[in-house]
């Protein structure tokens, strides 16, 4: 099915090539979008491409500032109350108006139990229509991060979601399709023209789109391609304008082909291993006792301290990491603490006393699910990471997915240990915090919390901290939820990703530290 694929995207872009007009921008990644419903999925990718079709109240530029998108303006009378004024004179795509109708019902339709992103929209509280352009947000509690929270909420047309039946997100990890799998509706730049997964999905600008448009796009083609050396030659022939994550093998020879250009910046985000921490047997696993060593400190630990980080960062990444023993998506989540920064010391010799201590001095076998398309390096982190284990004796058996299955095989906790990243245009611990590292709880609490771990120390530090107005007393609680995060090893951090952006050289764009890539300003000379 892959090879099949691969000679269908092969002719895609060959096809693309021949016939492509000038303003339009060809590109790919080495993974598909995983569904055009935007509450479905919280998957970056995901959501950058819905992005371009769907808008948001309220958005981020070129430098990640907030900036207003379908709100023109906001007060917040009191800290449990926000009002926002609508933009006036906004169309969807279909032609019917935008108003406060569509923000309620987005919001509530991002809060359904099948949403993947319903701990943000839980965390705006509720929502009311004051007239046809005024909705306001009545929280029960403060959100120190309310705009952000507010950003991830994509706007859809409440008559056209009545229409077609899709009042609710579509349920992605029990493989449930509707009519938003493959039609969009929104009041972004660009309009979906055609979708088929895996292989090409096409857009076109939108004519009444209500901004201002700096670029020169009037098409877009992207084309999920899994191999790297495909997709680098594919740039390289002309085939491609852009490649969103050339792999950093590539990257020097890139660097040095005329006609292509290589832009590097750092991503917001982090890189770590899960663990199942619940089970008492693992669900993947050979282990004496039948026990889960995931549940001891001491094994999590030794597992850390045998992870040769440096050898990662310079034979695997070429450089292309920023190793890490904090565990936000920036620096800036951490208050750039030099103590949450720091890693635990490469150590085998200890590592091994660890595991003999635990009751492991042979190790065990245990199975580790990996994407192969959603990280830079990501099955190849797994296999460097499963060489590096063997030396504890720990036999590592590397199961990679694409990332269509693997996401919802991690949602139903189908794994026993998982590689994860996570990260976007918000620095704030918080947005960490509640949806992956919090023990799992009612809206959204927890959701990506895949190895179901348990705190509850640092679920009162995580949760105070996330209603807490005075930002020094924030800081405070913020810094404490790390370290007793941290001293547990409940995650294994390893890296925050840079990001190599390449393109042609007649092609300009705006590189972001949240790896979003913004269709409208791009350029193509």
């Amino acid at each position: 099915m892959t090879k099949r694929l691969t000679i269908l995207a092969g002719l895609a872009l060959a096809a693309a090539a021949i016939a492509a007009p000038a303003q339009t921008l060809r590109w790919a990644t080495q993974g598909d979008i995983q569904t055009t419903d935007p509450h479905s999925q919280n998957d970056s990718l995901t959501n950058a491409v819905n992005g371009q079709v769907y808008e948001t109240l309220v958005n981020v530029g070129k430098q990640l500032e907030r900036v207003p998108e379908l709100a023109t303006e906001w007060q917040q009378p009191d800290p449990l109350l926000w009002r926002f004024k609508l933009r006036p004179n906004v169309k969807f795509h279909d032609g019917t108006p935008f108003t406060a109708d569509d923000v309620v019902f987005s919001v509530q339709r991002a809060a359904q139990a099948s949403s993947d992103i319903k701990v943000y929209a839980n965390a705006l509280g509720e929502v009311r229509k004051i007239d046809a352009l005024t909705v306001e947000f009545r929280l029960k509690q403060v959100n120190p991060i309310f705009m952000n929270h507010l950003g991830t909420i994509f706007i859809m047309s409440k008559a056209w979601s009545e229409q077609h039946k899709v009042t609710r997100p579509l349920d992605f990890k029990a493989k449930e399709e509707s009519y938003a799998s493959l039609h969009q509706n929104g009041t972004g730049p660009f309009m979906l023209v055609s979708r088929q997964p895996d292989v090409k999905t096409t857009y076109k600008r939108n004519p009444a789109w209500w901004g201002r448009m700096e670029g020169n796009v009037q098409e877009v083609v992207y084309t999920p391609i899994k191999s790297d050396a495909t997709r680098s030659a594919a740039l390289i022939s002309g085939e491609l304008d852009f490649v969103l994550d050339p792999s950093p093998q590539d990257a020097p020879r890139l660097r040095n082909t005329a006609g292509v250009r290589v832009v590097d910046g750092p991503e917001n985000r982090i890189l770590f291993i899960g663990m199942d921490q619940s089970r008492d047997q693992l669900l993947y696993g050979k282990v004496p006792g039948d026990r889960n060593p995931f549940k001891d400190v001491r094994v999590r630990r030794a597992l850390y301290q045998a992870v040769d980080i440096e050898t990662l960062r310079t034979k695997l990444m070429r450089g292309q990491s920023l190793p890490t023993g904090g565990l936000t998506p920036s620096p800036l989540g951490t208050y750039n603490d030099p103590v949450l920064e720091k890693r635990l010391p490469y150590d085998l010799a200890a590592a091994k006393k660890l595991m003999a201590e635990a009751g492991y001095p042979q190790g065990f076998e245990v199975t580790l699910d990996c994407p192969n398309n959603r990280y830079i390096n990501d099955e190849e982190i797994c296999l460097a990471l499963a060489a590096m284990w063997s030396q504890l004796g720990v036999k590592l058996k590397v199961n990679a997915m694409p990332r269509v299955l693997y996401f919802p095989k991690l949602q139903r906790l189908d794994t026993s240990m998982y590689l994860l990243g996570w990260g976007g245009a918000t620095t704030d611990a918080e947005i960490i915090f509640t949806p992956v590292m919090r023990s799992r709880g009612e809206g959204g609490v927890g959701s990506w919390n895949f190895g179901d771990v348990k705190n509850p120390k640092f679920d009162e530090l995580a949760a105070t901290s996330s209603r807490e107005p005075d930002a020094a007393k924030r800081e405070t609680l913020v810094k404490a939820a790390l370290a007793e995060y941290q001293q547990q090893v409940h995650a294994i951090p390893l890296h925050r990703q840079v990001i190599p952006w390449a393109a042609r050289s007649n092609v300009s764009f705006v590189h972001r530290a949240d790896n979003f890539f913004i269709w409208q300003w791009v350029t193509i000379k």
